[in-house]
């Protein structure tokens, strides 16, 4: 089989394409996501899958489970893990449009990474029309909930990625056409300051403003960051009334380490921020976690040299890396299953309202998948 010959065309597959971009799936809105889930069904079904949608669950979309007919169906075998959830909120459309400029593909979620999940389709419906068997079965699990640690489907994922021989994980590609080979470990916090209130034009000074603590919470967290780990404050919500002085301020914070140990030690660093100053209760408590995927694993870097060689056939270049910014491939990495993260096309801007895909890395990158579908034993 050559799969350097398969016929894909990048017309056909920006048409394939841009139903997905313009079904827009926010984290937080999970009829949107499961809008998207209905669209993917569909189109997996077309191409013979047994299709599962599993119900969503903490308020958040649900899932898909896609698997295709293969003559031994128990053994195991590849998972496709992607997620169609993004950053961009519904309206996002309105300005950052689906649009071609170029070499450039623009939309929200179009590089992280609806257009990853989209060419690893593709490369499923190129081998079914050459009637190209895979050696081994091919499962394709799409979750809503990535973007915000994969509070409600690491269980889901991980139980899928235990039956399986490989992961392939088609997130945006890193620099210069390179993939990933183990990711950071990634800790996420709820922070809550609770103040006294008081009218803010009467008697400002009576009251404890929980937005001001916040505010130096957020200064502090930041002065924390060191090659170790690092610490960030993304999310912030306090008040209602501009002429009272807040009694309430939340926010969402992340660390990020390159090792188990260090995110520990940033965890405990955080933790004991809780306390009481100022008139003021300051409250620190663990979110969802993303394990360390440890670079250099040998059950990657075996899956990592058979990509490579499939690149070379392909005549690109496919440099690897350990990288920061977690994915669904952290959990199955550390399993210790052999994973492949990066899959996905070329592009930049991702969770901006520049994010785009390069075009001429939809067919490289697909024909890429294809191989990997094809030849993975």
């Amino acid at each position: 089989m050559d799969f350097t010959r398969l016929p894909f065309e990048t017309g056909e597959m920006l048409a394939g394409l841009r139903p997905w971009i313009e079904c827009e799936s926010p984290t937080y809105d999970a009829a949107a996501v499961n809008r998207m889930m209905d669209l993917a069904a569909h189109d997996f079904a077309t191409l013979g899958a047994s299709v599962e949608r599993i119900p969503g669950r903490m308020g958040l979309g649900g899932s898909l489970r896609a698997r295709f007919p293969h003559p031994v169906p128990n053994t195991p075998g590849i998972l496709v893990s992607g997620h169609f959830d993004t950053v961009h909120p519904l309206g996002t459309l309105a300005s950052l449009p689906f649009r071609i400029d170029g070499n450039r593909a623009y939309g929200p979620g179009i590089l992280d990474m609806k257009g990853g999940n989209f060419i690893a389709f593709e490369a499923m419906r190129q081998l079914i029309r050459a009637g190209i068997e895979t050696k081994l079965p091919v499962t394709f699990l799409m979750t809503p909930d990535e973007e915000i640690g994969t509070p409600s489907t690491r269980e889901l994922i991980e139980m899928e990625a235990a039956r399986n021989r490989y992961v392939l994980v088609p997130e945006p590609a890193r620099e210069e056409n390179g993939v990933v080979t183990g990711r950071y470990a990634i800790a996420r916090y709820n922070l809550e300051a609770r103040g006294k209130p008081s009218h803010a034009g009467v008697s400002p000074k009576s009251g404890r403003s929980a937005i001001r603590e916040m505010a130096r919470r957020v200064l502090e967290i930041d002065a924390m960051s060191g090659e170790e780990c690092t610490f960030s404050v993304g999310v912030i919500d306090g008040g209602q009334w501009v002429n009272c002085v807040s009694s309430l301020c939340t926010a969402q914070a992340l660390s990020m380490a390159k090792t188990d140990e260090d995110l520990e030690a940033g965890i405990a660093r955080m933790l004991a921020l809780s306390c009481t100053e100022n008139g003021v209760e300051f409250a620190v408590t663990r979110g969802v976690t993303r394990p360390v995927w440890q670079p250099g694993r040998p059950e990657t870097m075996a899956l990592y040299e058979k990509a490579l060689a499939l690149a070379g056939r392909l005549g690109v270049s496919l440099p690897h890396g350990s990288s920061g910014g977690g994915s669904d491939g952290n959990f199955t990495g550390a399993m210790g299953i052999a994973t492949l993260c990066g899959l996905g096309v070329r592009g930049a801007g991702y969770h901006t309202l520049e994010e785009h895909i390069e075009i001429d890395s939809l067919i490289d990158r697909g024909r890429l998948m294809a191989g990997l579908f094809a030849t993975l034993d």
